[in-house]
Order: structure tokens, then C-alpha cells, then sequence
């Protein structure tokens, strides 16, 4: 069984709208790497038709890139992506998979799947996954500042405090710094 592993950017006040944060080169490999490290992509709709309307394109070269992020986009083109959804059952993008039906138990098959892991990176989809103690690890990339405005991380709460073991903390140049945790259970 794979780790489902819940990874985004946030900033010092809990900001998870990817308006905001740094956006560089090192950034982009840096998610490229963990994106290669993982068997599969978790998305719920929502976020699905954000990444839909805009990374096909630079994959295929029809929007404009710098070299990391081009290469993002062309590796993120194979992945598998598994979107949970109840409002849409069409997902053509490239090897796009639909996850219906009970969240718990179609999330869990994925895990079981999925030996190299599962790496969420919405966080609406990722509370209702931690409120069912379906997430093992998170990799929180922390960037250097105050958004003041929302969306922000567990906006919808969680039924307890979740207690986490600390892996690493990797600083990058931009000041950003990545933050791996273990659940402990």
C-alpha cells in the first residue's frame, strides 16, 4: 500500500490560493520531483479543472514556459490523475481517472494501488480526507509570507487536533521552505 501524502503551498498565515507564492524555477522542480516520486495525482474537481485549463497547453508547447516549468507540465501530462468528483464523470484530459462513489473506500483503493504513493494537492479534498485519517505524510511548502485573505488551509475544520512528526525541513534559496511530516499515530 502506497502513503497518500498531502502537498501544497501555503503561506505564514495558512493562504492556500495558488495565486499566491513563489512561482520560480526552483519552486517548479521541486514539485517536479515529488510529483515523480509518487504513483498518482489526487485532485478534486475543482482544482482538476484549474490544472485542465492551463497545463495541457504548456505541455504540448502551445503556451509559453520557462524550461522547469515546461518540464512540470510534460511530466504531470503522464501521470495518472484520479479526480474525485460527484457533479462530473468526464475527465479527458491524458490518463484522467474518475474516483466515484464512497470517498473513503475509493480513496483507500487508490492507496492500495498505488505502491509508490498518492500525492493530494487540493485542500478541500485533503480536509475531507484527513477527517477520514486517510492522509500519512504531509510536504507543506511554507513561502515567506502574509497573504491576508483566503482560501485558507482546514478552512473547513477538522474533528481533532492532528499530532505530526517532523521529517525534514528543506530551505530553498527563495526563502521558501518545505516542510515534511509524518502523521503520528
Amino acid at each position: 500500500m502506497g502513503l497518500l501524502t498531502f502537498s501544497l503551498n501555503v503561506t505564514l498565515d495558512g493562504c492556500v490560493d495558488h495565486r499566491e507564492g513563489i512561482a520560480d524555477d526552483e519552486t517548479h522542480a521541486l514539485f517536479t520531483r515529488l510529483m515523480e516520486a509518487s504513483g498518482a495525482m489526487l485532485w478534486g474537481r475543482v482544482t482538476y479543472e484549474m490544472m485542465e485549463s492551463y497545463w495541457p497547453a504548456v505541455a504540448c508547447g502551445d503556451e509559453e514556459a520557462p524550461p522547469a516549468v515546461r518540464e512540470w507540465a510534460v511530466k504531470l501530462e503522464t501521470k495518472p490523475k484520479y479526480v474525485v468528483s460527484s457533479t462530473r464523470t468526464d475527465f479527458p484530459w491524458a490518463n484522467s481517472h474518475h474516483i466515484a462513489g464512497n470517498l473513503r473506500e475509493g480513496v483507500q483503493k487508490l492507496k492500495d494501488a498505488t505502491p509508490a504513493g498518492v500525492l493530494v494537492g487540493s485542500g478541500t479534498l485533503a480536509t475531507a480526507l484527513d477527517r477520514l485519517d486517510l492522509i500519512d505524510e504531509y510536504q507543506l511548502l511554507v513561502h515567506p509570507m502574509i497573504a491576508g485573505h483566503g482560501p485558507t488551509l482546514y478552512q473547513g475544520g477538522l474533528p481533532g487536533t492532528r499530532r505530526l512528526e517532523l521529517l525534514s525541513a528543506q530551505p530553498l534559496r527563495n526563502g521558501a521552505v518545505l516542510l515534511h511530516y509524518r502523521r503520528a499515530r
